[in-house]
């Protein structure tokens, strides 16, 4: 067969969770179906070789081979194949950021380290301090002793030329000889020092990904890192293995921007993605070598356009009556304390670093003083990081409020800014590296989790202080996503988001029902108390988004979400009286007769809406500027929760069922088997890859009468959205009634339906007489 021509930019993606259990074996085997939804890219999961029963990939152990547990070279070899076959490209993900290393055993470059020091070649691969170590790598693994020992140390053996603590095995040092030495003695002989694992939040002396103690980061900035770390990825484009990469957390590399130079150089201008979460109106640096980011961005506006505003008032009520409160709770405030809580907290070794930066060149400096300061610059630093000298006024904000915040640090702020905004300095590339790494741990895993007056709004890459936007601002922000970065990749669901997307649109009902909420919820929390207020909401919003759920899924979801928020229990100290109680709210969903039926009442009241949500937001993503991604199974209903949930095995072959369905001409109803949601999918995804010069730009459509508010529409350069929001305060209002859209004056075809029209002034009411969506394109002469 000869292998079809794949397009530089793809029209869409489809994004593919390769683990043990769905190897590139197995993605190939699907790239039918892929095709046949009518995706043009594939995009999987990291493929390199990660660590033992890892069902994600992001902790790679060797850069050099593709997972033999996830298929191996000939996997990826039978799966790129596949796709070059069927005319699709395909897109990999990547970690250049850092390697795992639980065992030391399966990471060849950590072993070397531990067993060299810093004498090791792959010494300078990692991001160590030695000094502050004592010459010696710090590994945060030691417990409590175990029963009959009188000290951890006595839980140390020497077995087979390692030392070995439980199931942790680590090498021996060169010239160390079996002389009869306790394992003690021969621990402290080692280029390695065994600590207490409660050290590593103060005196780890290694960067990490966040706080993943076995997450050791990378220096690809080093070219013979960048080199030796690229070799088999470069290997997949050079031979046309993969035909665009997904670059993974750039936010940690010590300079992002460059580094995506050096692969762009090496990789000849490939397509590649940034996951880069922005910040309010921040923009992706215009000087880095990328297409765009993963699309949170987008996924923000789509669910905000869809939110009623005027629920707000309401929402912010209900759960400033659940703290005990008469105010709303100040977004800013929050994260800043929770913020500040993480660099003093399981990031002070970072924050503790920093400051010995600062001193390795002004020494007279009092100590204490420094690491408040840059613990405050952290919590009040207002984006992820800067990448100087671009982004230096967010530094000067953030000093403006740390200033403000803690007025006696103002001197040592003063003192430390010039250094900070130094992009030579190496206290500033390390606090453009850690600045990033206390927002995500303090906002969207810790904040994330404590505001909960509506969570579809607490979103990986969404401002939850920004509740809804209008048309006309929803319309600003897609005209300048196609003038800006068309080639930028859109997305409502990935393996990182905190609910999958219509778990979210159903849970943005509540905006437009928010007093038949409150009395819900009210009745709950009488029959099921938890004493956590704030909890107990994010915990009822997540049943009723996901109903119908698993129990075993919603105890799972409530460990995580009580002990990330960590204002009832935490995961390094878990209250247990607190997690009994817990665990019983979420047995009462399903083992209580009267909160059972007091939830599936509502879920019977808002279903339908959420539908018109979910609908309406995936056809607006497919066919909004950008290039789309379709995460895995999401062509159906997705009510996942966070991960693990979302990375859930996907069931294809009733996907295959439907797609039969309706190529065969059936017209689903809207109901729970989510096949109108396929039908929408299928639809959009092969207008866009089969007739793309209908989606070259991007124009608002105007409604006209007196539900025009309820419509989202635009003209993509042939191909017209038509899309339903606040369907529940429509339909309180008896419906479209007279309402109209102007289309393009030249008939037109609803691919959804097949329907016809004239063009010009149609009544909206027409449109979405079948479903709360239409995709119409010029009809195509014969």
């Amino acid at each position: 067969m000869t292998m079809a021509t794949v397009s530089a930019l793809p029209s869409s993606t489809y994004r593919l969770q390769i683990t043990a259990d769905f190897t590139l074996f197995a993605a190939a085997e699907l790239v039918d179906y892929v095709s046949a939804l009518g995706v043009d890219w594939v995009y999987i999961s990291p493929v390199l070789r990660s660590a033992t029963g890892s069902n994600h990939g992001y902790d790679v152990v060797d850069n050099g081979i593709v997972d033999p547990a996830r298929g191996g070279p000939e996997g990826l070899a039978a799966l790129s194949k596949a796709c070059h076959d069927a005319g699709l490209g395909l897109l990999v993900d990547i970690v250049p950021n850092h390697l795992g290393v639980a065992d030391a055993t399966q990471n060849a470059w950590w072993w070397d380290v531990l067993m060299h020091g810093r004498e090791s070649k792959y010494a300078e691969a990692f991001d160590i301090d030695w000094d502050f170590g004592g010459g010696k790598l710090r590994i945060p693994v030691l417990g409590d002793p175990s029963e009959g020992s009188e000290t951890v140390y006595d839980d140390l053996t020497v077995v087979g030329g390692e030392l070995r603590y439980f199931d942790n095995r680590y090498p021996l040092a060169p010239g160390t000889a079996d002389d009869g030495a306790s394992p003690r003695e021969v621990h402290e002989r080692q280029n390695y020092e065994l600590v207490d694992w409660r050290r590593a939040d103060s005196e780890l002396n290694y960067r990490r990904f966040f706080a993943v103690n076995t997450l050791a980061g990378v220096r690809v900035e080093v070219p013979w890192v960048f080199d030796e770390s690229h070799a088999e990825i470069l290997r997949w484009i050079r031979e046309g293995l993969a035909d665009g990469l997904r670059v993974d957390h750039p936010d940690g590399l010590a300079d992002p921007g460059g580094y995506l130079d050096t692969l762009a150089e090496a990789t000849g201008g490939t397509y590649v993605l940034v996951e880069k979460i922005l910040e309010g109106d921040e923009r992706l640096p215009a000087f880095w070598a990328t297409a765009g980011t993963t699309g949170y961005d987008a996924l923000a506006d789509i669910d905000r356009v869809l939110v009623d505003p005027a629920g707000r008032d309401r929402l912010d009520a209900i759960d400033s009556g659940l703290r005990g409160s008469d105010q709303p709770v100040d977004w800013k405030s929050l994260i800043h304390d929770t913020k500040r809580a993480i660099a003093d907290g399981i990031l002070n070794s970072e924050v503790r670093r920093l400051e010995r930066e600062y001193h390795a060149s002004h020494p007279h400096t009092e100590h204490d003083l420094v690491v408040d300061a840059v613990a405050e610059l952290l919590a009040c630093f207002p984006v992820y990081r800067s990448y100087l000298p671009s982004g230096a006024g967010h530094l000067h904000e953030a000093a403006e409020l740390a200033r403000h915040h803690r007025p006696e640090l103002a001197d040592t702020i003063d003192r430390l800014l010039p250094v900070l905004l130094d992009p030579t300095e190496p206290m500033a590339v390390r606090f453009q590296q850690t600045s990033g790494m206390v927002m995500a741990k303090g906002v969207e895993d810790t904040a994330f989790y404590r505001y909960t007056r509506l969570g579809s709004l607490t979103e990986v890459g969404a401002d939850p202080e920004e509740f809804s936007i209008g048309v006309a601002e929803f319309h600003r922000r897609q005209a300048e996503r196609q003038a800006s970065m068309p080639g930028s990749m859109t997305t409502l669901s990935t393996h990182d988001t905190k609910r999958g997307e219509d778990t979210r649109a159903r849970i943005s009902v509540l905006a437009e029902v928010p007093d038949r909420w409150s009395e819900t919820l009210g009745r709950l929390r009488e029959l099921a108390p938890l004493g956590d207020g704030p909890l107990e909401n994010l915990l009822w919003e997540a049943t009723v988004g996901a109903w119908p759920v698993s129990a075993d899924r919603l105890h799972g979801y409530a460990e995580k979400a009580a002990r990330e928020a960590g204002d009832s229990t935490t995961w390094t100290a878990p209250d247990e009286d607190f997690e009994r109680r817990m665990h019983a709210l979420v047995d009462s969903a399903f083992e209580n007769h009267e909160v059972r039926g007091i939830v599936e009442s509502f879920v019977g009241e808002v279903e339908d809406a959420g539908w018109v949500n979910s609908l309406s937001a995936k056809l607006i993503q497919l066919t909004a500027p950008g290039v789309p991604d379709v995460y895995q199974g999401s062509e159906l209903w997705e009510t996942s929760l966070v991960d693990p949930d979302n990375r859930r095995p996907v069931d294809y072959d009733i996907r295959r069922l439907y797609l039969a369905a309706v190529d065969a001409g059936a017209h689903p109803l809207v109901d729970d088997t989510g096949a109108a949601k396929l039908l929408v999918t299928s639809r959009a995804l092969r207008l866009r890859r089969d007739r793309p010069e209908l989606f070259t730009r991007y124009a608002p459509l105007e409604a006209f009468g007196a539900r025009a508010g309820h419509a989202v529409a635009f003209d993509r350069g042939g191909a017209v959205t038509l899309a339903t929001r606040l369907p529940v305060t429509l339909a309180a209002a008896g419906g479209w009634g007279d309402t109209t859209v102007v289309l393009p004056g030249r008939p037109l075809v609803d691919v959804l339906t097949g329907r016809r029209y004239p063009g010009g002034i149609v009544l909206l009411s027409d449109l979405f007489e079948k479903y709360p969506v239409a995709l119409l394109a010029p009809v195509e002469e014969d």
